[in-house]
């Protein structure tokens, strides 16, 4: 019988690429969906409500092991108070949904996987590399983070191995960061934003489903492992990486930091600060990315 892997948030960007790879691998798919949709071969859907606390709790009960996508966008709006509230509490709600029905049945499931962020680590610029024991930020982001991994372990207190996924900038076709970038940078429009030294950790798509397989299947993995490739690529690294993947050389000028702070709000700190991470932890399991390369990475997904 074919293991089932439950998948929170599994029709956005990671959730869709992810399902694909684990019906390739022989898994069968659970997601759990505010909307209703048809099942197709190999993935079922259930109904939540994470605002009202229903779920259909086959969903869990059916499960083997649960991945933990499910999370409201912090790029897609201002921070105001009210959006700040509904993305902290997409994310620990959402949790303590899912343990509650754990709890009620006694459920016991192989391992959870929870979806985190290097903004654990807080809006910073500077030398140091942030490691899993990095001490974690007071930030608006790196406060979220936290509560969003403490959500992720009630499962560890019910002796489920619990690992949590700390995700750099992810890249994809048409999706996460480039969907909003191509289009300018396509247009030879693309420059730097703010002083450009700001640090980007970024993952291929392609290795960070990988680094979720490789969390339910390894049993040694358990606590936080950072999903970032550490080439102290900065934001006008990576400016002209991708204008160059159009074959342009960038001409214009940095986007001055006051004019995005302007736009953005308190938001633009997620663009104007960066850190550098190690993903040193996962490769000493024996992981090993892909996508190590920033121009391969491009390359592979805007072909």
């Amino acid at each position: 019988m074919k293991q089932n892997v439950l998948i929170t948030g599994g029709t956005g960007f990671i959730g869709k690429k992810l399902t694909k790879i684990l019906l390739e691998r022989g898994y069968s798919v659970s997601i759990l969906t505010r909307n209703s949709k048809p099942n197709t071969e190999g993935v079922t859907y259930y109904i939540w409500d994470v605002s009202s606390q229903n779920i259909e709790e086959a969903a869990v009960l059916k499960a083997d092991y649960i991945i933990h996508l499910a999370g409201e966008n912090i790029a897609e709006q201002k921070w105001t108070a009210k959006r700040k509230a509904e993305i902290r509490e997409s994310r620990t709600q959402s949790a303590q949904l899912i343990y509650n029905v754990l709890k009620k049945h006694n459920k016991r499931i192989e391992a959870f996987v929870s979806a985190s962020g290097i903004g654990f680590y807080g809006a910073i610029n500077g030398e140091g590399i942030c490691t899993e024991n990095t001490l974690p930020a007071n930030d608006f982001i790196g406060t979220t983070c936290q509560e969003w991994e403490k959500s992720a372990d009630l499962m560890a207190g019910l002796g489920i191995r619990t690992v949590k996924i700390r995700t750099g900038l992810v890249l994809g076709k048409d999706e996460g960061i480039l969907k909003k970038l191509t289009p300018i940078f396509k247009r030879g429009l693309g420059s730097a934003l703010g002083s450009g030294k700001q640090y980007m950790p970024w993952i291929h798509i392609q290795d960070l489903c990988m680094m979720y397989i490789e969390a339910i299947e390894n049993e040694k993995m358990t606590g936080a492992y950072n999903a970032t490739i550490n080439d102290s690529t900065t934001n006008l690294t990576f400016s002209k990486e991708l204008a160059n993947s159009f074959g342009y050389s960038i001409w214009l000028p940095n986007v001055p930091a006051f004019l995005i702070r302007l736009a953005m709000g308190e938001m633009a700190s997620i663009v104007l600060s960066g850190r550098r991470v190690s993903s040193d932890k996962v490769k000493s399991l024996g992981f090993r990315f892909q996508f190590k390369n920033l121009t391969k990475a491009l390359k592979d997904c805007l072909k």
